[in-house]
């Protein structure tokens, strides 16, 4: 018996072992493909960065045998300790003592040392050796390489690509025995398509008019009839607020009030207006060096200017000025150039080509703004005539800022760029320390991405202009990457804050280069890009996932299914807001403090200033945008949190995505999901239709499509229990939920039962999920 059960154990062991290598449509596993032209960067670099670095790369401190094996002269030159061999051999591998090396059978002598529990597997053994056969020719990092646009690949399946970007993902799927889904239904591809242009569900005249248009270009109205409306700037903002670390307070201990929020507002104007992105980036940078520069320019120069800032007594100014210039230096290249900039900080980078002298030269364009370490906008122009500041009036907001939702006549101000008249200098920072003054530096951009131009100013403007120059590698494809993360998911380059060597490959290398160079060619137009995103046929793709496609892509690298994945915390919010009704649609204005539980400011505050106590707001204010969410940074909105949203401490072009029970708990008790519950219920009643019909536009109001018969049936199952089992004390208890009135002459238990169902509807996964 014992025999039989090993015997059967063993199979079983065997099978899954087969099932894990992951068998493709040719009968092959992945493990014994090697590409006929083995890519340093593509296909050895990864090898080498994971396996052989540690000890034989960029750092000198842990380096061993003096061996550098990412970089071709020192892998070419004779050993320190065998000047008779050389670790590479162009064309002989039985010559490489790299290749010897990894594949000797003494335990002693092999790479890497077995204390280190690193192991090649045989095909990353195959790959080096192909590798050095060739010629083992080195490449410039992929990265820092100009792109250029390749032409469309050749595909088996030529009606299914909508627009080019479909002939890239189609190309890797079929390489790999994997075929497209069919097209979404038209009720799930609006509720994408809502969710992810507007952040808000489709109404149900929206979905009406959606499904009745049988016109073969009704999709591609709807994306038009979409990037018009004014919630696309408040979509498009989000993932810009996280980028530009906008907060509400200032941080640090006393982490006081400021006014950014008019900043806010020009992000949502500018994408509103189809601002170019070389436009809205370089007033950003520099919109107060403009010549003959306006108001609006100096205001977009706030983006510098809402990293977290002091108000407090008893610091050391320069110390802190310092970290303010550390923070725009280190967003610059963390957001804007997609590289971790802020390693070289206090020495040369370990793995990018980026000096320390280098980051100080970069350093040098942030340091010249009339600031101080301790900051206070509190009272009269004397206190703050000599900081960068804009005081924003009733004649500005009628007039060039007019996109400004300035809701009183309080004073407005808010911190942005000025530079000193003069000079201030630059020094490299030994090990970092503000006071540890090395050698004096100009301006200047690392050269391994792109020298700066002799011709540019040597000032915030000319950095603007290195960002935009056509040679310049990354600008491009790091916003390409951050927009096609916002609508699938994740990045065609994974890690969209690295595009160094340490950062993911991009899956899909040729799509990303060619992106990069068509939003260049068409004047970084952005709401054409979007528009090219989701009018592809790789968008409008079903979300349902077979076994097999599982089994090979589990991450779905090769989008061969649609998106799928639970959206941003803040339009959690709004999707409750909007599909109860209780919306307040105003756009723009000063952030709000809906509900929360109490006491957690008065927990962690210094105990001074506006912020020291939480004060809710009422009314209208409760119902606004998450967006509008104003966020304290020592202590951030908690239900946001519990959704992964930023405390905005730090730039973050990519948002964590975790599933816990927190999550559940908010949706089944946050006050303001059962206040929406109960109003919905009460819009509903109120309506002449059947318990079916309430019931079924409950369903579209929050998940966006009609409730199969199964669900529907569930549905009113639930509704007729809890009208026979809620008693009128515990109706009236459960409908005093919320601050928005209650509704007069309707009956509360069927209310409260009505109102039971509809949270229900918003608790399941779907209704928070794009499908």
């Amino acid at each position: 018996m014992r025999k039989n059960f090993l015997f059967i154990a063993s199979l079983f062991l065997l099978a899954t072992v087969i099932q894990g290598c992951g068998e493709n449509a040719s009968g092959l596993t992945s493990e014994t493909r090697l590409p006929d032209q083995v890519s340093y960067n593509f296909d050895i670099r990864p090898i080498l960065s994971d396996k052989c670095l540690a000890c034989h790369g960029p750092d000198a401190n842990k380096r061993e045998a003096g061996l550098r094996l990412d970089l071709a002269e020192n892998a070419f030159a004779a050993l320190q300790e065998n000047p008779t061999a050389h670790a590479l051999v162009a064309g002989k591998p039985e010559l490489s003592q790299v290749f010897l090396r990894i594949t000797t059978e003494d335990s002693t002598e092999r790479m890497p040392p077995v204390d280190s529990n690193l192991k090649l597997t045989q095909q990353e053994i195959e790959l080096i050796e192909k590798w050095i056969t060739q010629g083992a020719r080195y490449e410039k990092h992929w990265a820092f390489d100009p792109p250029v646009k390749p032409a469309l690949p050749k595909v088996d399946d030529t009606d299914w690509p909508q627009n080019e970007l479909d002939y890239f993902i189609l190309q890797k799927q079929e390489q790999r025995g994997l075929a497209p889904n069919e097209e979404a239904d038209k009720e799930r591809l609006l509720k994408r398509l809502s969710l992810d242009i507007l952040g808000l569900p489709p109404t149900l005249e929206m979905q009406n008019e959606f499904l009745a248009d049988t016109r073969p270009d009704a999709y591609e109205r709807m994306v038009d009839r979409l990037l018009k409306m004014p919630a696309y700037g408040e979509k498009m903002s989000l993932h810009w607020l996280d980028l530009a670390r906008y907060a509400d307070s200032h941080g640090y201990q006393d982490d006081g009030y400021r006014t950014q929020w008019p900043w806010r507002d020009w992000v949502i104007h500018a994408f509103n207006q189809n601002m170019s992105y070389k436009k809205f980036v370089t007033w950003q940078l520099a919109g107060d060096l403009l010549p003959d520069s306006n108001k609006e320019q100096l205001l977009a120069t706030g983006f510098n200017r809402n990293h977290k800032i002091t108000e407090e007594g008893g610091i050391i100014n320069e110390e802190y000025r310092l970290l303010y210039v550390t923070d725009r230096n280190d967003m610059f290249g963390k957001g804007l150039l997609g590289v971790t900039l802020e390693c070289a900080h206090c020495h040369d980078h370990k793995y990018d080509p980026f000096s320390q002298k280098e980051y100080y030269q970069m350093f040098a364009f942030f340091n010249n703004v009339k600031e101080v370490g301790r900051e206070s906008v509190i009272g009269g122009p004397e206190t703050y005539a000599k900081k960068p500041l804009m005081e924003i009036s009733e004649e500005d907001t009628q007039n060039i800022l007019s996109f400004i939702n300035k809701p009183d006549t309080n004073r407005l101000i808010v911190s942005v760029m000025g530079d000193l008249d003069s000079t201030r200098k630059t020094h490299i920072l030994k090990r970092g320390v503000y006071d540890a003054l090395g050698d004096e530096v100009e301006p200047g951009t690392p050269s391994s991405i792109l020298p700066f131009n002799k011709n540019y100013p040597k000032n915030r403007l000319g950095l603007a202009q290195w960002l935009f120059d056509k040679k310049n590698p990354l600008t491009a494809r790091v916003y390409v990457n951050i927009l096609w993360q916002e609508f699938f998911g994740k990045g065609i380059v994974k890690t969209s804050g690295d595009f160094g060597m340490q950062g993911d490959l991009p899956t899909h290398p040729a799509l990303l280069d060619w992106l990069a160079v068509d939003f260049m060619e068409h004047g970084w137009d952005i709401k054409r890009l979007v528009k090219q995103m989701v009018t592809s046929a790789t968008y409008r793709q079903s979300a349902t996932v077979s076994k097999k496609k599982l089994a090979v892509d589990p991450e779905n690298i090769y989008l061969a299914r649609g998106p799928r994945y639970r959206i941003h915390a803040e339009y959690v919010k709004d999707l409750v807001l909007a599909s109860s009704g209780l919306l307040n649609r105003s756009i723009g204005g000063p952030s709000v403090k809906p509900y929360q539980p109490d006491g957690l400011w008065e927990g962690a505050t210094s105990g001074r200033g506006l912020l020291s106590v939480y004060k809710q707001d009422h009314g209208s204010k409760l119902y606004r945008r998450g967006m509008y969410t104003l966020i304290k940074r020592t202590v951030p909105p908690p239900v946001m949190g519990i959704f992964d949203a930023s405390n905005r401490d730090l730039c973050e072009v990519k948002r964590l995505k975790t599933n816990t029970p927190l999550q559940a708990l908010v949706m089944m008790n946050d006050p303001a999901v059962l206040e929406a519950s109960r109003v919905l219920a009460a819009n509903l009643l109120k309506e002449k239709s059947s318990v079916n019909e309430k019931l079924t536009n409950a369903f579209r109001l929050i998940i966006c499509r009609k409730p199969s018969a199964k669900e529907l049936n569930i549905l009113t199952n639930y509704y007729e229990k809890q009208r026979s089992t809620i008693t009128p004390e515990a109706a009236h208890k459960m409908l005093t939920v919320g601050e928005y009135p209650m509704t007069r002459n309707l009956d509360k238990v069927d209310q409260a039962a009505l109102m039971r169902v509809i949270s229900t509807i918003y608790n399941l996964e779907e209704a928070i999920t794009k499908t």
